[in-house]
């Protein structure tokens, strides 16, 4: 009875520990997801603010007399 307990309690431990590793995994990918959005949408948006503003006096300029 005590060693089917033992199994069991090992077999839980083992299944925990593959639990984890694929968690952090997860954890890793939802990083790395998070930096490449954050790369590819708001650092181009926050671009805009500098472009926008300098193209607009360019041609402001190219187009007065």
């Amino acid at each position: 009875m005590e060693e089917e307990i033992l199994k069991k309690i090992e077999a839980q431990d083992q299944k925990l520990k593959e639990i984890h590793t694929s968690i952090e995994r997860m954890r890793k990918y939802f990083l790395w997801t998070l930096i490449i959005t954050v790369v590819t949408i708001l650092l181009p948006l926050l671009s805009l603010i500098f472009v926008i503003p300098w193209f607009l006096k360019i041609m402001s300029s190219a187009y007065s007399i």
